[in-house]
């Protein structure tokens, strides 16, 4: 709680403040014309205050003031201070910086379909912007539902791998890498791919609704759900292919909706009467703000928060849904930027009402497209690996992924982990550990070959699909000393990856610099993931090692109890406390043990081992 009287001392001025709790983190930043009223504000008695406000006043610890020379000054101010620290109470806003593309290379002999925020002159087919991210994953996942299209980046015929990948083998790709797939077959898929995508979906949909009826008659009910997810997927690449004209001439229209404590917003930008793209935005942690609130909101961090470049390309004017607080200061705001006049008008009728109508439509849509979604219907995990295979620059999508760690005790119980991942999630069932057999003490770079190279070498043995990627904890060293093996076991189509720990940083053959992805990024979060399961894995085997040799070192202290006999005892009665428990009679039974030998072992035992702690009854 912060102090009366320093809440008291506030400047009367406008300015910007800041809540801290007790570690210094900010919580909260807000603007104000008068720093001393709104602060105070937080911290009344009110009973109709929400429980964002409430917890906020709770936590709040200190506040820090910023005065500034007017309430237009500390908008722009809050908006920048909000940009770069992203407190947890303020409404969080995400956009998606450029429009999405579906890219389809026509011109190369086995064409692929992928996602893209670039277009370029390369011949390519770009079909876009989608201005939903989810509506158009769901477009890509029709493709890959009705065909194998490869995901892989080989320059098809030329460079090829010299076996599958697992997406063979799960199916959703005929391997035209190998041969197994002519390129006539191939372009004729695709052709059908480009028809789809041009919005002609007619008779596929005729098509797909006869599978989904047939299926449903035939109570396969899962199969028919599957077609009509298709069936929504063709709905909305038809219409977001769509292109609109309007009347007027450069406008902005804002439109938002809202689910709970989430919610989404749409800008349309109309330019010269033509409707040419929509921007959308999420929002979270929006549950107590009221709409104009949120459409505020929207509209600063919106405008504010995107640069020079931002302020050029403003309309002359921007079309809201309601008024909303401080729309004169933004206006005034804007035009003094722009160095020309930026209206902000609420329409009530004519056109331009409908266009500030249709930002809402998309705004809606928007929300229902993530609430539909949110059950799994869209391929997060393809997502997540399509773009690990961006930021590391694969030739294939890496669906499956082994990491490798090794761990010891001083050089002594040396032993790696090999820990699977496919589709993003863990495959315990091939998660593998391994003593190193090499007599090489704490040298981590020559275990890690090792252990590299026996996972791999068994993988070829069994005929078993290889990963796509092989990830090792540890740096250029480590990353060094596996290179060698890939090639000598004739597996460079392997990828291979370093996970530096200290500064989170990636290191890939071939290259000086490390990759380094933001700490937020979901790629990084998976990463880490895969090295701590490893780390887990091979930490826990170490552990179980060293316990079974503490508990022999002990045995053999007894005279007559050699390694052999040590572990016929530890087999039958599992630990030292347990053969105490079970007596001389019952150690006598075990082959190799007389009852002499049997009395000896339990008398040292009962005399080495503390006793036992009453137990209450």
């Amino acid at each position: 709680m912060i102090d009366p009287a320093r809440l008291r001392a506030l400047p009367t001025d406008p300015g910007v403040y800041l809540f801290r709790d007790g570690e210094g983190e900010i919580l909260y930043i807000g603007k104000a014309k008068s720093l001393r009223t709104r602060v105070r504000s937080y911290f009344r008695s009110d009973p109709g205050r929400g429980i964002r406000v409430r917890e906020l006043a709770r936590r709040a610890e200190s506040v820090d003031t910023i005065v500034v020379g007017s309430e237009a000054e500390a908008l722009l101010l809050e908006s920048n201070l909000i940009k770069e620290h992203q407190p947890r109470f303020n409404i969080r806003l995400r956009d998606d910086k450029r429009y999405p593309y579906i890219k389809v290379t026509v011109r190369e002999p086995f064409p692929r379909v992928l996602v893209t925020r670039r277009i370029r002159d390369d011949g390519a087919r770009y079909f876009g912007p989608f201005t939903r991210v989810g509506p158009m994953r769901q477009a890509l996942e029709v493709v890959k539902r009705l065909y194998t299209v490869r995901s892989c980046r080989y320059d098809l015929p030329g460079e090829a791998p010299p076996r599958p990948c697992l997406d063979y083998h799960i199916g959703q790709c005929k391997a035209p890498c190998v041969g197994l797939q002519s390129e006539a077959d191939y372009r004729g898929m695709i052709d059908e791919i480009l028809r789809v995508l041009e919005g002609d979906t007619g008779d596929l949909r005729a098509e797909v609704e006869t599978r989904m009826e047939e299926a449903a008659a035939d109570l396969r009910f899962e199969e028919a759900a599957r077609h009509r997810d298709v069936l929504e997927g063709l709905e909305v690449i038809a219409r977001d292919q769509r292109v609109e004209r309007v009347e007027g001439g450069d406008q902005d229209i804002l439109g938002i909706a809202r689910d709970g404590a989430s919610g989404a917003g749409v800008v349309l930008r109309v330019r010269k009467g033509t409707l040419l793209g929509r921007e959308t935005h999420d929002f979270s942690g929006i549950s107590e703000e009221s709409d104009a609130e949120l459409l505020g909101t929207f509209a600063t961090r919106y405008y504010l928060g995107r640069g020079e470049s931002g302020i050029r390309e403003l309309p002359a004017e921007i079309l809201l849904p309601l008024e909303v607080p401080d729309a004169g200061l933004l206006e005034e705001v804007l035009s003094d930027a722009a160095g020309r006049r930026v209206r902000i008008h609420v329409p009530l009728r004519g056109e331009k009402r409908r266009l500030v109508e249709l930002a809402s439509t998309n705004a809606r849509h928007l929300v229902e497209d993530r609430a539909t979604t949110a059950d799994g219907t869209l391929d997060r995990a393809d997502h997540l690996l399509y773009e690990l295979q961006d930021r590391l620059d694969l030739n294939v999508v890496p669906r499956f992924i082994v990491c490798f760690d090794i761990s010891h005790t001083q050089g002594t119980e040396v032993v790696a982990s090999a820990v699977a991942f496919e589709n993003g999630e863990p495959r315990k069932a091939l998660y593998r550990h391994m003593k190193i057999r090499g007599e090489w003490g704490n040298d981590d770079y020559r275990s890690m070959a090792e252990a590299v190279e026996r996972y791999l070498a068994r993988r070829l043995h069994e005929g078993a699909p290889l990963p796509e990627l092989v990830a090792v904890d540890g740096g250029k060293g480590q990353l060094s000393a596996v290179l060698p093996v890939l090639s000598k076991l004739g597996v460079e189509e392997v990828h291979l990856a370093a996970l530096a720990k200290r500064d989170e940083e990636v290191f890939l053959p071939g290259r000086p610099d490390p990759v380094r992805i933001p700490r937020r990024d979901p790629v990084l979060r998976l990463l880490q993931r895969l090295r701590n399961e490893a780390h887990r894995f091979a930490v826990s085997y170490n552990r179980k090692l060293r316990g079974k040799r503490t508990i022999r070192s002990e045995l053999g202290e007894i005279p007559g109890i050699g390694p052999s006999r040590q572990r016929a005892l530890l087999t039958r009665f599992g630990s030292l406390r347990g053969i105490l428990r079970a007596g001389p009679d019952e150690v006598a039974r075990v082959p190799g043990f007389s009852g002499v030998l049997a009395h000896r072992v339990c008398t040292y035992l009962a005399e080495s081992l503390p006793s036992e702690p009453d137990r209450a009854e």
